[in-house]
């Protein structure tokens, strides 16, 4: 089989299929990063520009791959190719999925642009191709987020994809498409067969594993929270004991692309901001005090920023990982 025939014999091996124009310049990786926990996450494979994506749907189970293409420069498009029983599900979620909800127009429009930084305008002169994805699953990205509270991203995402090889499942098969080794995250019942000494074995310390168990039990109603406004949606998780404001912004900014939340209490952001925009390291209050005047788009402020390259000068001791196995 040929490249140029390969789209055409995944299109028809497919259970579902669909092709998605975005209104304008689209970059399908920048897109979906901050869905990967890392470049091993188990429910991903990206092959050059091609991304997979295994995940369960209300209808079941399914494997999404998703493929820029376009013949010219004025014409972007991305091609999705679903298998397994939640293939249809899974195929309605992906405009969603790929940012199809997120309107930069009143960030573009000329008065409010003004008011930005210049590096700000800069970054986004360079981000069009850029969107902010919305997965509507609630647990699946509440999970992840919760073991990311108090450590740092090298111990979660070990966790993570200790747990999720242990308690997943196999993706539903593509063919001889699949990537080897894409795994399902666990779902809620999964997640709750998980036991202690298991946790333990991840390097999940009990606050953590606690605060996972406690929010399954309310899978349901959690759930349902995909629907609502985000903000309204971040309220309403902090309700659960042990979910905060950083872990409710952090999980808005993906299941519902939120274009404001910020995640207050991150062990390097607001210095971050800080010194993006003045020079000078700050806390969360003074933060927020900076990224007041942009109400709205704060969290489009600060994507950009991210995306200008800006690096901030090193200060202090960094964070230690800790090994709770050894306890």
């Amino acid at each position: 089989m040929t490249i140029a025939e390969a789209p055409a014999r995944l299109a028809a091996a497919a259970d579902a299929s669909l092709r998605w124009y975005p209104d304008g310049p689209y970059d399908l990786a920048r897109t979906l990063s901050p869905l990967l926990r890392g470049t091993s996450d188990p429910s991903f494979s990206v092959q050059g520009s091609v991304i997979w994506h295994a995940f369960t749907t209300e209808e079941g189970p399914a494997t999404v791959r998703l493929s820029p293409a376009g013949s010219t420069e004025l014409e972007h498009r991305v091609d999705a190719q679903a298998w397994g029983p939640g293939a249809a599900a899974a195929i309605e979620s992906v405009p969603r999925l790929l940012g199809a909800g997120d309107d930069w127009r009143a960030f573009d429009e000329p008065a409010f642009h003004a008011t930005l930084p210049r590096m700000v305008r800069e970054a986004r002169r360079r981000s069009l191709a850029l969107r902010l994805p919305s997965t509507g699953r609630m647990i699946d990205q509440l999970v992840p987020i919760i073991l990311e509270q108090k450590v740092t991203v090298i111990e979660a995402r070990r966790a993570y994809r200790y747990l999720v090889r242990r308690y997943g499942t196999p993706a539903p098969l593509a063919g001889t498409f699949t990537p080897p080794g894409l795994v399902l995250a666990p779902t809620t019942a999964q997640w709750l067969q998980v036991p202690s000494w298991e946790w333990h074995k991840a390097g999940v310390g009990p606050q953590r594993s606690a605060t996972v168990m406690q929010a399954l039990r309310s899978a349901v109603a959690l759930e349902r929270l995909a629907a609502l406004p985000a903000l309204e949606a971040a309220a309403k998780l902090q309700t659960i004991p042990g979910i905060g404001i950083w872990t409710a912004a952090e999980v808005v900014q993906r299941t519902h692309g939120c274009p404001d939340s910020i995640s207050v209490g991150d062990y390097h952001l607001a210095a971050y901001v800080g010194a993006a925009l003045t020079g000078r390291r700050t806390d969360d209050a003074g933060m927020l005090r900076l990224l007041a005047p942009w109400e709205g788009h704060r969290q489009r402020v600060v994507r950009m920023i991210q995306s200008s390259g800006f690096r901030k000068p090193t200060f202090g001791p960094r964070m230690t990982i800790q090994d709770h196995r050894r306890h």
